[in-house]
């Protein structure tokens, strides 16, 4: 049997004007700000308006561990939504947008996958409506404006070893972790220690990706601390006096991206912090005008439960005033096999003994869930050689969990493939069963909150922090921030801090070797193991096989 690859298949979508799409919502023409035929921005002026209508149902679509295998977590997010659709239902999906790093890196397109796709494809994967590069241009102006500062007079006291606002770019370049600027004489400015982060882990991007609207937006701008001075005192970008020029620069970035599914379903795409290094969801923004225009939302959080699942509960849910009527959780046989010790040239072959030896990551996956109080359905995203046992030996260890596996080929046949999924997750959302709260409260202490999500969440033994990273926390706490959630920074391979550990690993240690104060976000990253907030480009980057063909079309990018 051959298929199609995913760009023919998005390159023969029927795509129907935005203004039709958005009229699916009830979004009049007046409210969208089209980029192009096929992509639209929401205006300020019609969220304003919808903020009084009751919410739809929050579904939200999580995964097991990735592997080299491929779990297909945004396929079966645009999947669902299409199938929901399809039975009837009024629904919407809630996605990230897609990073520069990692197209040209490593994993390529982030718009589904098959049948379940997200369109225009090639730029939503490349520059889309822009979004990234107002992020980055904000963030690097208050960057300039703080050395600036400091050229001229440094009136605040900055202590110039004590800048702790890095620069960010969006793109893999592990050269510009660690940097020396303004070398070069008097004019210049004074030589320091720098370096970037890629913009997804800006908390420009953070702050966007939270904020309710743009003056919600300048506050928490303001409020980012960017430096201390010698007495150990913050100085903030208000400070600084750069938090009205960073809004300006982002208040069309602020306004949510309207585009569609291969099925004609309207997709909100917007913000794009990953789960490993950030909080790994799409906007608030988004997320709450969809569940104002539709009875269901469809939305997704990045990498494994541990991460993605994990910060939407205790980060996005619990600052949005959000609460998931359901999940989905995605597993794939092939994944349950490498979990399972098989090697990927072996994932063709049946092997029910390793699908049922895998199924240890998936099952704690499922308990974690179901401790924020939230019920979990198992989808099954099908591959062409999985087979009938392997199946079944997922569904069976999944309803010793007291849950349900249901086997999606949404990849395959779009909602024709999804429509049982989309049934049980709609009868789930509708039947009330969610009891959720996040798994630890506001007023616990940062150490401790570190400490819940590494013991309950990945099973770990102990979290590992020296004295002076403690002492930085209480010093959090003495001033103000102790209430604030914390963001793991870690591997989104494996529970642990090792990548090569697969499946349930027990018997294991956290060790954090960093802790950043994200104050305008309003929350602490606790950076652990070897995790970067700048990756670097594998040996042989996906960029080198992108190009454009004889027709002018990009190749390379799935």
């Amino acid at each position: 049997m051959s298929f199609k690859t995913d760009i023919e298949i998005a390159r023969e979508a029927k795509k129907k004007p935005i203004q039709e799409i958005g009229a699916k919502l009830g979004i009049s023409s007046d409210d969208l700000l089209p980029y192009g035929h096929d992509k639209a921005k929401v205006s300020q002026s019609f969220i304003n308006s919808v903020q009084d209508r009751p919410n739809g149902k929050l579904i939200l679509v999580t995964a097991i561990n990735p592997t080299p295998a491929g779990e297909g977590k945004t396929t079966t997010t645009v999947g669902l939504g299409d199938g929901l659709n399809r039975i009837g239902k009024n629904a919407c999906v809630c996605i990230r947008e897609a990073s520069l790093g990692p197209n040209f890196g490593m994993k390529g397109g982030a718009a589904g996958g098959g049948f379940a796709q997200i369109v225009p494809m090639e730029e939503m994967n490349l520059h889309f409506t822009g979004d990234f590069h107002a992020i980055t241009s904000a963030h690097n102006l208050l960057s300039a404006m703080i050395d600036n500062h400091i050229y001229w007079g440094n009136d605040l006291e900055i202590d110039t070893r004590r800048v702790v606002w890095r620069r960010v770019v969006d793109m893999n370049d592990r050269a510009l972790r660690q940097i020396t600027a303004s070398l070069g004489g008097v004019s210049n400015g004074f030589p320091r220690e720098a370096g970037f982060d890629i913009t997804v882990a800006s908390e420009v991007m953070a702050i966007l990706c939270l904020a309710r609207d743009l003056d919600d937006l300048q506050k928490r701008l303001g409020d980012m601390i960017v430096a201390y001075r010698r007495d150990r005192s913050p100085v903030y970008a208000r400070d600084i006096k750069a938090d009205g020029a960073m809004t300006v620069l982002l208040k069309d970035a602020m306004q949510p991206n309207l585009v569609q599914t291969l099925e004609n379903n309207p997709a909100f795409v917007h913000g794009g912090p990953f789960a490993n290094i950030a909080h790994g969801c799409n906007s608030v923004i988004a997320t709450t005008t969809a569940l104002k225009l539709a009875d269901y939302v469809v939305t997704e959080a990045g990498f494994g439960a541990d991460l993605g699942a994990e910060k939407f509960m205790n980060i996005k849910c619990r600052k949005a005033g959000l609460a998931p009527a359901a999940v989905v959780l995605v597993a794939t046989v092939r994944a349950m096999k490498m979990n399972g010790g098989v090697a990927k040239a072996d994932l063709g072959s049946e092997n029910v003994a390793a699908v049922e030896k895998g199924c240890a990551n998936l099952g704690r996956h499922i308990e974690n869930v179901k401790s924020f109080g939230v019920p979990v359905v198992v989808a099954i995203n099908h591959f062409v050689t999985d087979t009938d046992a392997e199946v079944q030996a997922v569904k069976d260890f999944v309803a010793a969990q007291g849950s349900e596996a249901i086997l999606s080929r949404h990849w395959e046949l779009g909602s024709e493939g999804s429509a049982d999924l989309a049934r049980r997750v709609a009868e789930i959302a509708d039947a009330g069963m969610a009891n959720f709260a996040p798994i630890y409260p506001d007023e616990m202490p940062l150490f401790e909150k570190i400490e819940t999500v590494a013991r309950r969440i990945y099973r770990a033994d102990e979290v590992l922090m020296d004295q002076k990273i403690r002492n930085q926390l209480k010093d959090w706490e003495a001033q103000g921030y102790g209430k604030l959630p914390v963001c793991m920074a870690k591997t989104q391979y494996s529970f642990t801090t090792d990548p090569e550990r697969r499946g349930a690993p027990t018997g294991f240690s956290v060790p954090v070797r960093e802790v950043r104060l994200s104050a305008g976000a309003g929350f602490v990253v606790a950076i652990c193991g070897e995790i970067m907030t700048m990756p670097g480009l594998p040996r042989v980057p996906s960029a080198e096989a992108i190009r454009l063909n004889e027709a002018g079309q990009v190749e390379g990018l799935f």
